[in-house]
């Protein structure tokens, strides 16, 4: 069976640091449960082999098993962790960056009867589904590169545009379409993105992003929260969050003085935003997080 054989090569060649010797390619394994980590997801696909990958992206809870992938098309927020990972159960998974210029390549390429002439609007930020037998293949065949370092080079690009035009032609087409649309809605909103994880610490006005996304501020709010399923303002306090997990998680002696470095005037406003978000107050989290972690998989 394929994913057997893809749980195989996963734990075999699966490093701490997560890289393999294919470029964008990262391998992950988790052997045992860790509480909820913030990380980011970038552009990516990830595909699981074994175990049950949760996140949370604001108020929602997704989740993905074995057989199935995510794709990611924006910069996200998330708290992630495999649940039930065991010794002898661990999860698997391998994730892929996808390039923007291959996928645009492959839309110049593809036939015209085969793709759509437009897609409406912003589609979905992510999404989840079960790989079909051709794209499960391609991914097996992308790992095995790894038993076989010579041939990398040359067979790993065209596997893993392979794997792009699988993604491509599937019914989360859209999301990885955008990814090859310079100038489409998904550029736009990436700056305004960028924009608000640069200046997360400062206080936070929507027309300023807007101007980032060059959008009306009706058409950017619509956009973005489509995206990404958040508001500007939710995606700036979920950054604050995030960062002040990460640095409590580092050093908790100081729990006011974190808040006010990620943005907040009001300890007691951090606080409460802090336990809304993460089921606990800032310094029992800070406590929970001390124990080391594995690596995450991030964008």
């Amino acid at each position: 069976m394929s994913l057997d054989e893809v749980r195989d090569l996963i734990a075999r060649h699966v490093r701490p640091d997560l890289r393999t010797a294919i470029d964008d390619v990262l391998i992950f394994k988790a052997d045992k449960p860790f509480p909820p980590r913030p990380t980011t997801y970038g552009k990516v696909f990830a595909f699981v082999a074994q175990g049950t990958k949760r996140f949370g992206l604001g108020d929602q809870i997704y989740e993905y098993r074995a057989g199935q992938y995510l794709v990611v098309s924006v910069d996200l927020p998330v708290t992630a962790h495999f649940s039930g990972a065991s010794p002898d159960q661990p999860g698997l998974g391998v994730g892929l960056t996808p390039d923007p210029t291959v996928i645009a390549d492959l839309l110049l390429q593809a036939p015209a009867d085969i793709l759509p002439d437009s897609d409406e609007g912003a589609p979905a930020g992510l999404a989840i589904s079960t790989a079909g037998a051709d794209l499960l293949d391609a991914v097996l065949r992308l790992l095995r590169l790894l038993d076989t370092p010579r041939d990398i080079p040359v067979l790993a690009p065209m596997i893993k545009r392979e794997i792009l035009w699988r993604l491509i032609t599937s019914e989360q087409g859209p999301i990885i379409r955008q990814l090859g649309q310079p100038d489409g809605i998904l550029s736009h909103i990436s700056r305004a993105v960028r924009w608000i994880r640069d200046n997360y610490r400062e206080p936070f006005r929507v027309e300023m992003a807007a101007r980032q996304a060059g959008m009306s501020v009706s058409a950017f709010h619509r956009n973005f929260q489509a995206l990404t399923s958040l508001s500007p303002i939710q995606y700036q306090k979920q950054i604050r969050l995030h960062q002040a997990r990460l640095l409590l998680a580092c050093d908790a002696t100081d729990i006011a003085g974190t808040g006010r470095l990620v943005g907040y005037d009001s300890p007691s406003q951090f606080s409460r935003e802090y336990r809304r978000q993460f089921g606990v107050p800032p310094r029992l989290d800070a406590m929970r997080l001390q124990q080391p972690a594995p690596a995450a998989l991030s964008g």
